[in-house]
């Protein structure tokens, strides 16, 4: 693991290399790509739209889940190396690039992890486990609490780490099971109401308001990649475990948000509470192990979501340290691996501080209206995810076409062509969500389409734009910085390396 390069690209940089152990077979990537891929805090988010919601789920699995994880597979199969997008970019269009990317997709989760998923797991907690309260003091401490247990699994060794992340996979998909059997028993016994004022008939306003958020639901298949050197045999399982995972995410998506949809009509599903609101309805049928049986399937919930955010922290935590340790970043000490447990805990401790700052940041946000909160955080998240890869794909496509001699153990249906074509569509796909997110309403008045901005997301749009375009803006900035103190300290490291060979000359 020390050779420095291969055919294939850079290996692990050497304050990392010595520290990784090779811990993840085929299984185990699978239940890390379905941790990081099913989003509870999405689910109700979707099932907003209504039916079109469904129609268009199915609609972008197909023409974006499908060719998004063919990229990935034969991509992460050819090209291995710890880091996994960061190599890429780094590869195909420079370090400069790839660290700006790298800070985009790795900022995304602490601030997701800080605000949205912290925001719904303590909502949960409130309402069906035990009384909180909002923005009391045991309302802090749980969100805070739940920030840092995350954090605490990200940080211990990825041998005993993926199990975590496992358990995350093993426990959202029965949920989503149990959920969706009951609520079509529901519909048997009571009616399927919902499906009164649903319109399956697929809208551009409707498209305009879901793709965002379908598009963050289904990204991430390429995150176990960020621990290639930590894989068994990536060339082979990394394809096989994308393929078994992305199928698993399009029926945990689709069925449930129809069964959520059959069971509650539209105008009442909200979304930070439509999964359990809709668990809350339909565990009705059970009688009297109704009110036992919601408050496991809360703390069921809330576990997922804590190891969704794990999940993240651990794949994105590792893109950010391999950027410092190759040295595209403020500092390589953020790069470094502990020796023992083999995860970058430096960079680790930088993600729960700045997940706590978002969260307190949050907390002020609409006077701490949980519902207005999360939206307006998940969309920070979404654009700041969806932002990266107007940099990832291209890179792709510059690796396919470059670099032809490279082995490719798996490869997409019908060859260079089949692949540019699954680019060009998933660009295509980035490209829409991420204006579509950066600046809600704007396609919308183009269409002629009336958009009640307040209405929608519960704050004002100035409110909204500073919150978001500043938490952008603020990021570029401080991605140049890092970028720029990265060039001057090899710069000046090189001038007095130079200095010494002529020295002793």
């Amino acid at each position: 693991m020390s050779s420095p390069l291969s055919t294939t690209g850079p290996r692990a940089a050497q304050p990392v290399a010595g520290a990784l152990q090779r811990s993840l077979k085929r299984f185990d990537i699978t239940a890390m790509a379905i941790a990081a891929v099913l989003s509870f805090d999405t689910l109700g988010q979707i099932a907003t739209g209504g039916g079109e919601a469904a129609t268009w789920t199915a609609v972008i699995a197909l023409f974006f889940l499908i060719p998004y994880a063919l990229l990935f597979a034969e991509t992460g199969a050819a090209f291995p190396q710890e880091g996994g997008p960061y190599v890429w970019v780094k590869l195909a269009l420079g370090r400069p690039a790839a660290a700006l990317t790298t800070l985009m997709y790795w900022v995304t989760n602490p601030i997701w992890l800080g605000g949205s998923l912290a925001f719904l797991a303590a909502e949960t907690w409130d309402g069906f486990v035990f009384h909180l309260g909002s923005g009391t003091v045991g309302d802090y401490a749980f969100k805070l609490l739940f920030v840092w247990i995350a954090i605490a699994t990200a940080v211990v060794s990825l041998r005993h780490g993926k199990w975590i992340t496992t358990a995350g996979a093993a426990i959202k998909v029965l949920a989503l099971a149990v959920f969706t059997l009951t609520a079509v028993f529901y519909g048997v016994r009571h009616g399927f109401h919902g499906l009164a004022d649903a319109s399956f008939t697929p809208t551009t306003a409707g498209f305009l308001a879901l793709v965002p958020v379908l598009l963050f639901a289904y990204v991430g298949f390429e995150a176990p990649n960020a621990a290639g050197e930590e894989m068994h045999d990536p060339q082979r399982d990394v394809p096989t475990a994308l393929g078994r995972s992305a199928a698993v995410a399009a029926c945990c998506y689709l069925l449930p948000v129809l069964a959520l949809l059959a069971v509650v009509p539209a105008h009442q599903v909200t979304g930070i509470g439509g999964f359990m609101d809709g668990a809350r309805l339909v565990f009705s049928v059970y009688g009297g192990a109704a009110g036992p049986l919601l408050k496991i399937t809360a703390v069921m919930f809330v576990l997922a979501l804590l190891t969704q955010g794990s999940a993240w922290m651990i794949v994105s935590d590792r893109m950010q340290a391999m950027a410092a340790a190759d040295g595209g970043f403020f500092t390589r000490a953020l790069g470094t691996f502990h020796p023992r447990l083999g995860t970058p805990v430096r960079t680790n401790l930088l993600s729960g501080a700045v997940a706590t700052v978002f969260m307190l940041a949050a907390m002020r946000l609409a006077n701490g209206d949980a519902a207005d909160v999360f939206a307006v955080v998940l969309t920070v998240a979404v654009t700041t995810l969806l932002l990266s890869y107007l940099a990832i794909i291209p890179a792709l496509v510059l690796l396919r076409t470059r670099r032809p001699e490279v082995p490719r153990p798996y490869r997409v249906p019908f060859g260079t062509r089949g692949f540019l074509l699954c680019a060009g569509l998933v660009y295509a796909w980035i490209l829409i969500g991420s204006w579509s997110a950066l600046f809600p309403g704007a396609l919308e008045q183009l269409f002629g389409i009336d958009y009640a901005f307040h209405d929608v997301w519960g704050v004002s749009r100035a409110s909204f734009e500073t919150f978001t375009l500043g938490t952008v803006a603020a990021l570029l900035i401080v991605g140049v910085i890092g970028v720029a103190v990265a060039r001057r300290r090899d710069a000046v490291r090189g001038a007095a390396v130079e200095g010494g060979f002529q020295g002793a000359g």
